[in-house]
């Protein structure tokens, strides 16, 4: 492990990759389409395991999903589907892998209806970071009322893998929430973004 004296928040201590993403990805604003489908569609492809398994094979999916291109993803064929069953640098689970071509199509129509992705992902949090204060000692919440709403929405438009416990991380990983404990040195620089 890499020496560093510097707090953070606990989840981060178990290996330098989610050391390094912690420090600089973990609840950064982002707003770039590719960049939010890539996230929605590892948050769900976490489901029933941990994020470091989905964060040491995340260039492996990179490359297998053409870099998360929204349009390529959406023309993944059945052929193409069955072949990557067979990838053992992804999670191998059908309705996980089918769900990235699924999303696609939906971010798709979402971004017809709404201009981008990132519009109707950010409106849930009226296009603000939502800034908590934990304390290391408080548990965080795994959702909230906005995850809730975000699920039930996307769920609607055909996204699948966005429960509301997967919706709130993916709210965590992209700055539409802050949840870096206050003791965390990631806090306050986060405390002070605008998502816009």
């Amino acid at each position: 492990m890499h020496e560093d004296r510097r707090t953070r928040c606990a989840w981060a201590a178990g290996s330098d990759s989610l050391r390094d993403y912690h420090d600089h990805e973990w609840g950064v604003p982002l707003h770039d389409d590719r960049a939010l489908f890539e996230f929605l569609c590892l948050e769900g492809a976490q489901a029933g395991l941990s994020w470091r398994t989905v964060l040491d094979k995340r260039d492996h999916y990179r490359r297998v999903f053409a870099g998360f291109d929204i349009a390529a993803c959406a023309r993944l064929s059945d052929r193409r589907i069955e072949t990557l069953l067979g990838d053992a640098g992804l999670i191998r689970n059908r309705l996980k892998i089918t769900s990235v071509r699924d999303n696609a199509r939906a971010a798709l129509a979402a971004i017809d209806e709404h201009g981008s992705l990132d519009a109707l992902l950010w409106s849930f949090v009226d296009g603000r970071t939502l800034q908590n204060r934990w304390s290391a000692s408080a548990p965080v919440p795994a959702t909230t009322p906005v995850s809730d709403r975000m699920s039930k929405d996307l769920r609607k438009r055909g996204f699948r893998f966005v429960g509301s416990t997967i919706c709130y991380a993916f709210m965590q990983a992209t700055g539409m929430v802050n949840d870096h404990v206050v003791d965390c040195f990631r806090h306050r620089p986060l405390a002070g973004t605008r998502s816009r």
